[in-house]
């Protein structure tokens, strides 16, 4: 690959774009270029850092079927997205690249260093054409699109040009403010409802000893993730064999992500506790300057008092840390509970772009047409 200019500045060594196995990058090297590039990324993404996205991979890919594509150069990595080839699409027989997300990573855009954003959307686009195989086009889930990442994929879809189109569009709640925490519960929720929740920690307080219990350290993080699992599989979740402690896989990932998160001073773990007792619990990852809130469980045994509420309200004393300006709900739309008091918003979208030939592209743009019913005319 030629060198590569960077927001108008020349890059004299080679730039290139690596792709291949995963296990190959997974080495002491490459994740020190790995995290140096997570602090350098002009957008946070906790889920595809080294600590997260790599135990990921060892839990959910055994097979080593994903593929990591790294924009680097003379050993210092400038970008990387987790790829992997899909024989369906949602459900279709419809063979396509796609940006490799799993059910508890809430978040798909690229790790991209400042000022390589389309420098990395280039050399990527120009991988996938010429590695097209049988795959029909690119899919990019669970995007930003509000940016530089964003906008740089925009311009190069604009420059070349490529077929592309949003085919999926979602918001979730975020909680994005310049006031104190308290100042903001004033002004999301209600006097009758912030008086029903004064009651209920009034009324929970009767229940036995209360205490809310915050901490952003490594220690006792194993005893921590434990009762979490524990927790979360004890309601619904359990019940519908979709938490976490369901399965092996997704356990293995939480713990470890949980301890290397602790461990780098990543991780806000708040719980309320009844006589010692977890009866609710939120990891949230710190990723500058903000944060996602990763997983939340609460004991149903206490559902009369609110118990996640009231720790949602806990939560947004991070807002006041110095370097936070904003926290993802990673929540679904609609959210019957955080949306109620978390007034900002973040969309997300999921893309699909024409990749390969020209007769290919041509081939995208009329499934395009039939999956939204107009011609694919760019990402939203």
């Amino acid at each position: 690959m030629p060198a590569i200019q960077a927001s108008g500045a020349p890059v004299a060594a080679e730039v290139r774009l690596w792709v291949g196995n995963w296990r190959k990058r997974d080495t002491r090297a490459d994740l020190r270029a790995w995290d140096d590039l997570a602090l350098a990324s002009s957008e946070p993404n906790p889920f595809f850092e080294s600590w997260y996205l790599l135990p990921s991979l060892r839990a959910l890919d055994p097979h080593g079927s994903v593929r990591l594509a790294v924009l680097e150069q003379s050993g210092r990595w400038l970008g990387l997205l987790p790829l992997r080839w899909e024989p369906y699409y949602y459900g279709k027989p419809l063979p396509h690249w796609r940006a490799w997300c799993h059910d508890n990573s809430f978040l798909g855009q690229p790790l991209i260093a400042r000022g390589f954003e389309q420098a990395f959307w280039h050399a990527l686009l120009g991988w996938l054409d010429r590695h097209a195989l049988f795959a029909l086009f690119a899919h990019l889930p669970q995007a930003g699109t509000d940016g530089p990442i964003h906008h740089a994929l925009a311009a190069e879809l604009t420059e070349q040009p490529r077929p592309a189109a949003t085919v999926l569009e979602r918001s979730r709640a975020l909680l994005a403010t310049g006031v104190s925490a308290e100042a903001y519960l004033e002004a999301s929720l209600s006097t009758k409802k912030r008086k029903e929740l004064r009651r209920q920690h009034r009324r929970l307080a009767e229940e036995g000893t209360l205490s809310v219990e915050r901490c952003e350290d490594a220690q006792g993080i194993a005893r921590w993730t434990e009762e979490f699992l524990m927790l979360e599989a004890s309601g619904w979740k359990g019940r519908a064999a979709s938490s976490l402690a369901s399965m092996r896989p997704t356990a293995t990932l939480f713990r470890h992500a949980l301890a290397e998160a602790a461990s780098r001073g990543r991780l806000e773990r708040l719980a309320i506790r009844l006589d010692g007792h977890p009866i609710a619990m939120l990891a949230t990852f710190i990723a500058a300057p903000g944060a996602f809130s990763y997983k939340t469980a609460f004991a149903e045994d206490y559902a009369r008092f609110s118990p996640g509420v009231l720790l949602q309200c806990e939560a947004l004393a991070l807002v006041e840390r110095e370097g936070i300006d904003w926290i993802d709900s990673c929540a679904g739309s609609d959210h019957p509970m955080i949306d109620h008091f978390w007034r900002e918003r973040r969309r997300v979208a999921h893309h699909s772009i024409a990749i390969g030939s020209s007769v290919r592209r041509a081939l995208f743009a009329g499934l395009s047409r039939l999956e939204t019913g107009r011609a694919p005319g760019g990402i939203a």
